[in-house]
């Protein structure tokens, strides 16, 4: 007990005191926690053999980050980007892979070790890059979402490449041991599964059971895994989330969090998948689920403790006496992985029709070996697919690249400050011509008539109001005294002849008394009307109106434009996604005005309330397809 509270103060007050330096220094937290690691692990040896232990513990942070980001997607979002997942991720994999394997056989490595070796490195780290790209607010952007695409690729090839590494497998009887090491001595593996066969009880009887199954039968084993957690994650999350309420226990919903993530990965663990992407299934699963933000509550705090956890194990890992011994060899081999990765990740993103920031963000931030290298090197030497040394050097390798990953992202830093980019923002064409009658001159009717006069079209100024007339008379505007929903007043302002109704009055009532007088007057008439809420613009659009603005929207968008911009997208990235909302919400509001009832609140509304669900889908589907559009625009 005291040996594992002295570790976990080590290892915390490493954390903190790194960690918020590096934040300051702007070098961010994942490098913060690998110097961390670094400074207790081979500097000051405070921490040692437990590292590797420590290390599988906190691979669940990676795990339950894969699983809150399944849940943010759909299994309709994730359809839609089958496109990059397959393409973009899948050249990668490849191109990499072959190019890694070349070197490798240049330096006269078999073809065999030389392919495992392209295989190992030609994955990237999930974990520090996902990291990074939240912490930077760039996930929402083109390069963050085709890095995502990638990564998620890269993981659901690891069980490929761990089914195809015994094949080309060159000696027989290694072994990893429980203890993390690793032996090639049958006598030393006998012995520890021996041992460990004493300890490990029902999971060992677990793993033998499936070990013992024919090839067909551990397939549909695992088949029946993937269809157990879709089923489960449909089906029984809603009962046992309500089950959970009703014992009004806080502490009951991290519970089952955690229960969900660790039952799925011991799932995925014992059927040989890989439990990241196991969990990332579920979290898809579960996105549509009322209980998704309880989720992401409960085990954010778990995630984020987890991986920083991760990163230091991997700093502490690194074994300075053979980084020392031929420094310049082992970080020029880490500096070429980078610099291959990187040159094909370039030439994808300019395939795939990435431009400026997003070119470098994809490129530099995929460069690198990542975590589940550690895994397939280990595998690989217990499988006799690669010798000791190579496998050490590989280690070694691996970890040298993920701790140069963050500076890699500081270059990007440097390099989208001094990039402009120079995609323009397309206006909306001005389409509508003739004379314009404007009813209604308050704050809304005023903007509106002077753009209208501006743009050279002659408008006909209504309003009731001898004050807000007074004023307009004083500004040098020309404007009527008359009630606007007065039959005679509007034949006398042209109604007969007018192209354009513009509906700014005050008045919620009189504003449907004009709007529907105007369409039975004239059907063809085009009507822009102003409403004071969603439910003032169905009763508009049930009394005639084509175009209604409500009052504070264009405003509000507005407003999340700046957001965007200030959270990292480019100028034309957050115009694009004002015009994707905007568009949506017109499509929106005037199929739910369809199914608004009078006097029946929304919520109490099925069919609204079924088919606002969907359109909200939708809307989440048309921003993660942005991406594809803005490419082929650009294209």
């Amino acid at each position: 007990m005291e040996g594992f509270l002295f570790q976990a103060t080590i290892y915390l007050a490493a954390a903190v005191i790194a960690v918020p330096i590096a934040s300051r220094l702007g070098l961010g937290s994942v490098l913060g926690y690998l110097a961390a690691g670094i400074l207790i692990g081979p500097l000051l040896g405070l921490v040692g053999a437990e590292t590797k232990d420590v290390q599988h513990f906190a691979e669940f942070g990676v795990v339950m980050m894969l699983f809150l980001i399944g849940l943010e997607l759909e299994p309709r979002a994730l359809w839609d980007m089958r496109h990059r997942l397959l393409g973009l991720g899948g050249l990668q994999v490849g191109f990499s892979t072959a190019a890694l394997m070349g070197i490798a056989m240049a330096y006269d490595q078999p073809w065999n070790v030389a392919l495992a070796i392209g295989l190992t490195l030609a994955l990237s780290s999930t974990a520090i890059v996902l990291q990074t790209l939240s912490e930077k607010n760039l996930m929402q952007t083109s390069g963050g979402r085709s890095v995502f695409s990638v990564l998620l690729t890269q993981d659901i090839a690891v069980i490929p490449i761990l089914a195809f590494l015994p094949l080309l497998a060159i000696n027989v009887g290694s072994a990893v041991l429980p203890d993390g090491s690793i032996t090639v001595d049958p006598d030393k593996v006998a012995d520890a599964l021996e041992d460990d066969h004493h300890s490990a009880g029902a999971a060992d009887a677990a793993f033998n059971f499936v070990q013992s199954l024919p090839g067909w039968g551990v397939t549909l084993l695992t088949i029946g895994a993937v269809a157990a957690i879709i089923f489960v994650g449909i089906f029984f999350t809603r009962p046992v989330f309500r089950f959970i309420h009703a014992a009004k226990l806080r502490e009951m919903y991290t519970a089952l969090a955690l229960l969900i993530v660790v039952g799925i990965s011991f799932l995925m663990i014992l059927v040989g998948l890989s439990p990241a992407l196991g969990a990332f299934l579920a979290g898809v699963v579960l996105a549509s689920s009322e209980f998704r933000h309880e989720l992401e509550t409960d085990l954010e705090p778990f995630k984020g403790l987890l991986l920083g956890l991760f990163f230091i194990t991997v700093g502490a890992g690194i074994n300075f006496e053979l980084l020392f011994g031929d420094p310049v060899i082992l970080l020029g081999m880490a500096l070429l992985v980078i610099i291959v990765k990187g040159l094909i990740l370039f030439v994808l993103a300019k395939l795939f029709k990435l431009h400026g920031r997003d070119q470098w963000l994809f490129a530099l931030s995929l460069a690198q070996a990542g975590e589940f290298g550690f895994v397939l090197v280990s595998f690989s030497l217990a499988t006799g697919v690669m010798p000791a040394n190579v496998a050490e050097t590989l280690l070694l390798v691996i970890a040298l690249s993920m701790l140069i990953t963050p500076l890699l992202f500081i270059l990007y830093d440097r390099i989208s400050k001094r990039m402009e980019d120079v995609a323009p923002i397309v206006p909306d064409e001005i389409d509508e011509q003739g004379p314009v009658i404007i009813a209604g001159i308050g704050r809304f009717g005023q903007i509106v008539n002077r753009f209208v006069q501006a743009s050279g079209f002659q408008t006909v100024v209504l309003d009731h109001n001898p004050k807000a007339i007074a004023v307009m008379r004083r500004f040098g505007f020309k404007a009527f005294l008359g009630d606007p929903t007065r039959p005679d007043i509007l034949r006398k302002a042209g109604l007969k002849d007018a192209r354009v109704l513009v509906v700014a009055l005050d008045d919620p009532a009189a504003a449907r008394k004009l709007i529907a007088y105007a369409r039975k007057e004239r059907p063809d008439l085009h009507i822009v009307s102003r409403a004071h809420d969603r439910t003032e613009v169905y009763r508009q659009y049930q009394a005639g109106s084509d175009d209604i603005v409500r009052e504070m929207f264009d405003s509000s968008l507005r407003a999340g434009r700046y957001v965007l911009e200030n959270m990292g997208l480019s100028d034309y990235e957050a115009a694009e996604a004002s015009r994707i909302f905007y568009a949506h919400d017109r499509v929106t509001v005037k199929e739910l005005a369809a199914l608004w009832r009078p006097g029946v609140e929304p919520g109490g509304n099925k069919e609204y309330v079924a088919r606002a669900k969907e359109l909200q889908k939708d809307l989440e589907t048309a921003f993660l397809n942005r991406v594809d559009e803005d490419d082929q625009k650009r294209a």
